[in-house]
């Protein structure tokens, strides 16, 4: 499995392309940011960022791509370019067809660190160890976007299987309903 992980932003929109499966050793193919300059438009910024990921989606081909999910934050406007940032990942994405997950800040680091209360320093360690890099992914958000592809790598056995018993479950109820 191929996913391109985004940490989103307006001025740093973390990418990474991380592929492999569960179980098994990860191979990271890219890693950068798309930035945007915090004096320009605001529209102009999200049309950046969406030539940004475009490109790395027609460079790296992923078959997923895993977002961040916006959580609550004291800074409205902070949040608020986060989200939209995070929208325009997920458009980008839905414009090609591709599957979209999003993952929490705490699952993410919860999954790469063992505690869901990990720190950047030790998201970027771990990152740097299970991808076996030379040096953490610098800027912080590089080391995110990483992160969240690996998690998605991790989970996404799990969580594809809870999906069909879910189904299974629905269809099941439906034609008991119908009988």
């Amino acid at each position: 499995m191929r996913v391109l992980g985004v940490d989103p932003g307006l001025t740093r929109c973390g990418v990474g392309v991380v592929e492999g499966v569960a179980g098994r050793p990860l191979t990271m193919l890219g890693v950068g940011v798309v930035r945007t300059p915090a004096d320009a438009d605001l529209s102009h910024r999200l049309l950046a960022v969406e030539r940004g990921l475009e490109e790395w989606l027609d460079t790296h081909r992923p078959d997923v791509v895993a977002v961040e999910r916006v959580f609550s934050q004291h800074n409205v406007r902070t949040v608020m370019g986060t989200a939209q940032a995070s929208a325009v990942a997920m458009l980008c994405a839905a414009r090609r067809g591709m599957p979209v997950a999003l993952h929490t800040p705490s699952e993410v680091k919860a999954a790469v660190t063992g505690s869901g209360r990990a720190d950047k320093a030790q998201v970027g360690a771990m990152v740097t160890r299970l991808l076996r890099l030379s040096a953490p992914p610098r800027p912080a958000d590089a080391a995110d976007a990483l992160a969240l592809a690996i998690c998605h790598i991790w989970r996404a056995p799990a969580h594809n299987r809870l999906q069909q018993a879910v189904a299974r479950h629905t269809v099941n109820a439906t034609k008991g309903r119908t009988a």
